[in-house]
């Protein structure tokens, strides 16, 4: 059986169905590719975010070996001056960086003593000047190191004589023993025509850098966290804080174990696809932290669940989908319409000519269409004699209305009424235009006027205070054009080296990222404006210049006026307004007008701020000065008070200590157990010179069993240890017995250790 269809029931299937097909097959592919354009996307965003935290510690940690290094080539002309000289000049130098680095644990440095003491030809020995923190307090210690050797952190050091960051290690952090830190130590050497003299090194405390790890996170994948890894592949920094100075490991994807160490060492940006230990998988992303000028390359690792970044692509996926499936909706409704506004028209041309052909032209019979193609001109071929009198008409009374847009369209060249009409109605319009202009031209200067008098009176109530003023010209000048944002820029010139411009003022910018920005005189677009001392207006404008931003998203501007505040060829500033819409000649005009105010008020303002910062400084020297004079009459009298009680505590040491050397026999050993000091008595009573005594060890000419040999060990370990020990001995010299009865007692340093012992020896006449 045979289907009829008419024209319009044709055209409405075959297109539908047509268009469909291609719409599903379209939708399909581009959905498919955004899914995986929205992953790559999704990956290629957490590799920045890395790279970019990664520089950030990168920058914290090359600051601190900035000031490392800095000592160590400030050291490098210590031979050129006597040690009385340099040493307590580098100690103050020390004392200052290490205060002002809070981070720091501790600050130390070593001296060959073969590079600076003629007396001292051995390669080994060294001087060490520590400075550390103790329960808060600054604690400086200087000795010497290293006269039998070099330990083999220090020889490692010595031999490489280059910059060095050493692998990260947990210490002591208080004196109760408590307080763990994780620290890494960076290393400067003080290289001096190719030769080794000595160090500089610092004792870094890990925690900022943990901190910063901890804080990292990418909001639109949950589950993200971060960790960092030394170069041997050690954690420094993770959110779990038992994992710190432990072996990092990976398992990929795959099952096996992922070589982290010979990724490392190829110091390059590389990710990975691994397994949790819940069998969930991540996309790591690794950022290689150059420290330094050394060969060492730390990490930061970022750890993303690839859920979290399907979630996104999988939801893109869908509202393609969804979109298709409206797309589809559409276009068989657009499709529809159209069939039906091609097949209507047929339809009445059909019943027109029918009525035509039975002899009816009456003037109802006229009916509009302006579907612009071969149908309206059947329509026209079959009204023109009807139509064309009443459109006249019509076009008549719509100028007599004042309608003066109305269209209308002359027959022929020939038709004489109608070209009159048009001529009449192009005057008309003519003499419209003109009073448009000048009503245009009168508003522009009104609004101009009304403008500088506005911003006359701005600068006129805040010219006392410039951040105020700043704040009141921008926000003012955006609303008056009708602007969307813009910022305020001042010339700082305090130091002539260093000239630049600092905004001080913005107007819906994005202030987290923006009130603190500098920009040097000739860079970028309002650095060459200030430079030029010229107008820049663009409108094609770079696409990652600027970005104006709202609840609803960001976009780039269509137009930037970048106008300097000069008064008599100084420039004082730089505004800046970005806009969606152009700005005009009137406008631009307008501006550089208001910056030329600007400019001679900021001149006002600055100088009013300098004189008030003068005077300030002046009363605050004068202030200071003034303390400084009692607490230097205060430190005297103190200084008096405690040198006459040194005096006299000296006075009753040395009595005491001529007394004991008078009475007793008095040797010191050092911790070792060789003598390193003896008194007189001791020689006359043994018959002995004082250089057959020196370095002679305790149990010289002793023998021991194996349990007197124990029990002399303890005896040493007990001196070690500080405590008092008490013997009696006896001596046989020259045939003659000696009974003794001898008080060994340690002796300790201002740190509390023991540096040497005392023996105190009486002889007992009545001993057995």
């Amino acid at each position: 059986m045979k289907i009829k269809l008419n024209l319009k029931n044709k055209m409405q299937l075959y297109l539908i169905s047509l268009s469909v097909a291609i719409y599903v097959i379209a939708i399909g592919y581009i959905s498919i590719n955004a899914k995986r354009a929205a992953y790559n996307n999704s990956v290629e965003l957490v590799n920045s975010y890395a790279e970019k935290n990664a520089y950030l510690i990168q920058s914290d940690i090359n600051e601190y070996f900035s000031a490392v290094r800095t000592l160590s080539k400030a050291f490098s002309i210590y031979n050129q001056m006597p040690r009385t000289t340099w040493d307590p000049l580098f100690i103050n130098m020390y004392d200052k960086v290490y205060r002002d680095n809070p981070d720091f644990f501790k600050l130390w440095d070593s001296w060959e003593l073969n590079k600076f003491d003629p007396t001292w030809n051995r390669p080994t020995g060294r001087i060490a000047n520590v400075y550390s923190r103790i329960n808060g307090a600054v604690h400086f210690k200087q000795d010497i190191r290293s006269l039998e050797g070099d330990p083999a952190v220090y020889a490692y050091i010595k031999s490489h004589a280059k910059e060095l960051v050493l692998p990260i290690y947990f210490d002591v952090y208080t004196d109760d023993m408590e307080d763990i830190k994780l620290m890494t130590s960076l290393v400067s050497p003080v290289i001096i025509n190719n030769e080794y003299h000595g160090m500089v090194g610092v004792d870094l405390i890990l925690e900022k850098f943990q901190d910063m790890v901890k804080k990292i996170n990418i909001e639109q994948f949950p589950g993200t966290f971060a960790f960092l890894l030394t170069q041997e592949g050690k954690y420094a920094g993770h959110p779990q804080t038992e994992l710190l100075n432990q072996v990092a490991e990976f398992q990929l994807k795959t099952g096996e174990k992922f070589n982290l160490l010979k990724n490392i060492e190829k110091n390059e940006h590389f990710s990975i696809i691994i397994k949790d230990k819940n069998d969930n998988s991540h996309f790591v992303a690794f950022a290689p932290i150059k420290i330094g000028r050394t060969e060492t390359s730390w990490y930061l690792g970022l750890s993303v669940p690839i859920n979290s970044i399907m979630a996104m692509a999988d939801q893109n996926f869908m509202i393609s989908i969804l979109v298709g499936i409206i797309g589809i909706i559409i276009l068989s409704s657009v499709i529809y319409i159209v069939t039906k506004n091609i097949s209507d028209p047929i339809q009445k041309i059909t019943e027109f000519i029918k009525k035509i052909a039975r002899g009816q032209t009456s003037i109802k019979m006229n009916m509009a269409v302006t579907s612009g193609d071969e149908i309206e001109e059947m329509y026209h071929a079959l009204n023109t004699s009807i139509l064309e009198l009443n459109k006249k008409t019509d076009f008549a009374n719509h100028i007599g209305e004042g309608n003066l847009e109305y269209n209308f369209n002359l027959v022929s060249d020939d038709d004489e009424l109608g070209l009159a009409l048009i001529n009449m109605r192009n005057s008309l319009l003519k003499a419209r235009e003109e009073e448009d202009k000048r009503k245009i031209e009168d508003e522009k200067r009104r609004w101009t006027n009304e403008g500088l008098a506005k911003f006359a009176d701005i600068l006129r109530q805040n010219n006392n205070n410039l951040d105020i003023l700043s704040n009141e010209i921008i926000k003012n000048l955006v609303y008056y054009l009708d602007a969307n944002q813009g910022g305020l820029f001042i010339l700082n010139d305090d130091d002539k080296n260093a000239v630049y411009l600092k905004l001080i003022s913005a107007f819906a910018y994005d202030t987290k990222k923006f009130l603190e920005k500098t920009v040097e005189m000739g860079d970028g677009i309002v650095g060459t404006c200030a430079v030029e001392k010229e107008t820049i207006y663009m409108t094609d404008i770079p696409q990652e210049y600027i970005s104006i931003t709202s609840g609803l998203g960001g976009a780039n501007p269509d137009s930037l006026l970048v106008v300097p505040l000069k008064l008599e060829e100084k420039v004082y500033g730089v505004i800046e307004i970005a806009s969606f819409k152009k700005f005009e000649d009137y406008q631009i005009e307008f501006v550089e007008k208001v910056a030329q105010n600007i400019a001679s008020s900021l001149s006002s303002v600055q100088i009013n701020i300098k004189t008030n910062e003068l005077l300030e400084k002046f009363q605050q020297q004068s202030e200071e000065m003034a303390a400084q004079e009692e607490e230097m009459r205060q430190n005297m009298e103190e200084l008096q008070a405690t040198q006459e009680e040194a005096s006299r505590k000296n006075a009753e040491m040395e009595s005491l200590i001529s007394a004991l050397d008078q009475s007793s026999y008095v040797i010191e050993y050092d911790l070792d157990g060789y003598i390193t000091k003896v008194n007189d008595n001791y020689l006359n009573i043994l018959d002995l010179k004082r250089s057959d005594v020196i370095g002679v060890h305790h149990s010289d000419k002793m023998e021991f069993d194996d349990t007197q040999k124990t029990e002399y060990t303890k005896f040493w370990t007990d001196l070690r240890l500080g405590h008092i020990r008490k013997e009696r001995t006896k001596a046989i010299v020259n045939g003659k017995t000696y009974n003794f009865f001898e008080t060994y007692t340690p002796l300790f340093d201002e740190y509390g250790n023991v540096t040497k012992i005392l023996k105190i020896s009486n002889e007992l006449s009545d001993f057995k």
